[in-house]
C-alpha cells in the first residue's frame, strides 16, 4: 500500500527467509527489523530512489509505486517511525517496546546516559528535490522551542547529524568564506539589493577585522536577506532568473554565479528566498563514502542524491526557505553559528579502525552516535562483527550473508536492504553466501 505524499508508509516485511532464532527470550539479542519508509514529497520517485531499491531488494513482496516518492528509511525507535521486530515469537513488538522491556540490550553506559532510550536514529535518504534551508537547535534551545511550540518542534532533544554519501550527494553546509560572499555581492546585483548597502559595506569592512566583527557582519547580511518582504524577493529573483536564463541561452558560462543551481532551485521552489542562500553557504558534492557532520546551529540544506544519515534521536528542525513547511526565520537567524570556513573544512574524514581493517569509523564530537562503514572483500568467507558496549543497528547495502551468534542455534539470512538489531556486547558472525564484496553500515553509541 502507498501513502499519500507527505504521509507515512509502514511496511512489515514478510517472514519468508528470516531464520527463527532458537533459545529463550532472554537470549534474544540479535534480530532483523522491518523499518518505516517516509514518503515525503522531496524524495526520489519510485525505483530511482535508493530507499525504494533497498526496500525491493530486502522484501520479495514489496511493490514499488513509480509515481510515489520514497524519501527516508528510518531504522530506530523514534515514536514517528518505530521499527517492527521480525521474529516469530515477538513479531508484534516494536523496537521501542522491546528496548523498554530489555534495558540491558542498550549497554550499561548508554542506558544510564540516555535514560533507557536508544540515543540515535539511523536513516537512508533519497533526495530528489532540495530540502529546506535549515539548522538544528542545541539541547537547551530544543527544550525551549518544544515547550513554546510543540506543534512545530515535536520533541525536546537536540539533533546533531551526519550524512555519508551512497551516491554522488549534493548539499549546502555552513557559511562560505567572506571573500566568496563579497564576490557574489559584486557579481549578483539582485543579491546585493536584498542585502542592502549598509550590510554589504559592513561585510566588506569585516575582511580586515577580527572573527567577532566577521560574525556580526555575516549575521547582519543573512538576517537582512531572510527578512525581506516576499514581494521584493520574488521581483529580484525573477530578474536574476531571467538574466541567467538569457546567458545560458546565449551559450555563456554561468558557473561564477552558480547559475545552473540557481535555476534548478527556482524551478523547484519558484520565488523562494532560499534560492539566494546558495551565495551564503558552501556547496559540497560528496563522493560515495565521503561525509559531512552537522553540529547544532550550522545552516545546511540537502539538494540531491542518496546517503546514509545518523543523528541524535530527534525530529527538531528550524527552517527558513525551500520548503512548504513551517518557517521560523527569526529563530533561525538568532541561533545560527556565523563562522565562515572553506567547503573542504566541512568534510568529515573517517578514521580506519585499529581493531578491524575492514572498518572505517565516522566518530563525530557528540556522544549520541558513531557510524561504521564495513567493507569486506568477497574472497573472505566469514566476517565477525565485533561486540561493542552499545546496542547497534546494521544495514546491508551490498552482499548476501548468513548471520549467527554464539547464543543462537539458527542463522538469519541477510541480503541487500536487510536491517539487523544487535544488542550490547553481542558479536555476530557473517558467512558470505555469495562471492561478492560486502558493504555494511552500522550505527552505535561509543561512550
Amino acid at each position: 500500500m502507498a501513502a499519500p505524499r507527505g504521509g507515512l508508509y509502514v511496511r512489515v516485511q514478510s517472514m519468508e527467509g528470516v531464520g527463527r532464532v532458537l533459545g529463550t527470550l532472554s537470549d534474544l539479542t540479535v534480530f532483523p527489523l522491518s523499518c518505516v519508509v517516509q514518503q515525503y514529497a522531496w524524495g526520489k520517485m519510485g525505483s530511482t530512489s535508493e530507499v525504494a531499491r533497498l526496500l525491493a531488494s530486502s522484501d520479495p513482496l514489496a511493490r514499488i509505486s513509480e509515481d510515489q516518492p520514497y524519501a527516508e528509511l528510518w531504522m530506530g525507535a523514534h515514536p514517528r517511525g518505530d521499527a517492527k521486530i521480525l521474529d516469530n515469537r515477538i513479531s508484534q513488538k516494536t523496537l521501542g517496546q522491546w528496548i523498554a522491556e530489555n534495558q540491558d540490550c542498550l549497554g550499561s553506559k548508554v542506558k544510564d546516559t540516555f535514560n533507557g532510550k536508544l540515543p540515535f536514529l539511523f536513516k537512508v535518504l533519497s533526495v530528489g528535490t532540495a530540502l529546506s534551508i535549515q539548522a538544528h537547535p542545541h539541547k537547551e534551545l530544543a527544550e525551549k522551542l518544544h515547550l513554546q511550540a510543540p506543534q512545530h518542534y515535536p520533541d525536546a532533544n537536540h539533533k546533531p547529524e551526519m550524512a555519508i554519501a551512497l551516491t554522488s550527494f549534493q548539499g549546502l553546509c555552513g557559511f562560505r568564506p567572506v571573500e566568496e560572499i563579497v564576490t557574489f555581492l559584486t557579481k549578483v546585483p539582485e543579491f546585493q539589493f536584498l542585502i542592502g548597502d549598509d550590510a554589504t559595506a559592513q561585510l566588506q569592512q569585516s575582511l580586515s577585522q577580527d572573527s567577532q566583527a566577521v560574525a556580526a557582519a555575516l549575521r547582519s547580511c543573512f538576517s537582512h536577506l531572510m527578512k525581506n518582504e516576499k514581494k521584493v524577493v520574488v521581483e529580484q529573483l525573477n530578474l536574476l532568473v531571467k538574466r541567467i536564463s538569457q546567458q545560458v541561452a546565449a551559450g555563456n558560462n554561468v558557473e561564477d554565479v552558480c547559475g545552473e543551481l540557481l535555476l534548478q532551485l527556482h524551478q523547484q521552489y519558484p520565488g523562494d528566498i532560499g534560492c539566494f542562500a546558495i551565495y551564503f553557504l558552501n556547496l559540497l558534492i560528496l563522493k560515495p563514502g565521503e561525509a559531512m557532520f552537522l553540529e547544532a546551529n550550522v545552516p545546511h540544506a540537502y539538494l540531491e542524491g542518496d546517503c546514509v544519515e545518523c543523528m541524535a534521536c530527534s525530529d527538531n528542525t528550524v527552517r527558513a526557505g525551500l520548503t512548504p513547511k513551517f518557517i521560523d526565520v527569526p529563530t533561525l537567524c538568532d541561533m545560527l553559528s556565523y563562522t565562515p570556513s572553506p567547503s573542504k573544512d566541512r568534510l568529515f574524514t573517517p578514521a580506519r579502525s585499529q581493531e578491524d581493517p575492514c572498518v572505517s569509523l565516522y566518530d563525530p564530537p557528540v556522544p549520541d552516535f558513531t557510524v561504521m562503514k564495513i567493507e569486506v572483500p568477497g574472497s573472505v568467507p566469514e566476517y565477525k562483527v565485533l561486540a561493542v558496549d552499545s546496542a547497534s543497528i546494521l544495514l546491508v547495502v551490498q552482499g548476501t550473508v548468513a548471520a549467527s551468534t554464539p547464543t543462537a542455534q539458527a542463522v538469519i539470512p541477510l541480503q541487500r536492504g536487510r536491517v539487523l538489531f544487535i544488542g550490547a556486547n553481542e558479536s555476530v558472525s557473517l558467512k558470505l553466501t555469495e562471492p561478492k564484496d560486502l558493504l555494511i553500515f552500522r550505527a552505535c553509541c561509543l561512550l
